[in-house]
């Protein structure tokens, strides 16, 4: 799932990755910089979105995902493991979670920015791309 992070306009590495693009930009005068951030995303995200999203960026980036890759089965371990997260809780109780991201899952970060990724090229990007000089 990693290997597809760079596939979504957004993503940046690292700080010192967007720094580096900071300076070398040539802003014009009386330019304005806007920062946002998702909050509670993961708790918002269902598998349906999530899957979804993932189905989106196989199609969209075809040519980028290798050959050997296997889309269905990757799918349904993806929605098998954010379907069927049990943790412990309040001792020796087992709780399933049934609304959400996989929350304290591996796959819990790179999904969320996969999900919101799609959701910035088909609603942000789609509607503001020219207004934007610099989106990250």
């Amino acid at each position: 799932m990693k290997d597809l992070l760079n596939l979504i306009p957004s993503y940046i590495k690292d700080s010192k990755q967007l720094l580096t693009e900071l300076i070398q930009l040539k802003l014009p005068p009386k330019v304005k910089l806007f920062t946002a951030d998702a909050t509670v995303m993961y708790t918002n995200i269902d598998a349906t979105t999530g899957t979804q999203a993932f189905k989106h960026l196989f199609r969209t980036y075809k040519a980028q995902i290798p050959h050997n890759f296997s889309k269905e089965l990757f799918l349904k371990v993806l929605k098998t493991i954010m379907e069927n997260i049990f943790f412990l809780k309040f001792g020796n109780t087992s709780w399933l979670q049934t609304k959400g991201t996989a929350m304290g899952t591996p796959a819990a970060p790179l999904y969320s920015i996969i999900t919101f990724g799609y959701h910035e090229n088909s609603t942000i990007l789609k509607n503001f791309k020219s207004n934007l000089l610099y989106y990250r």
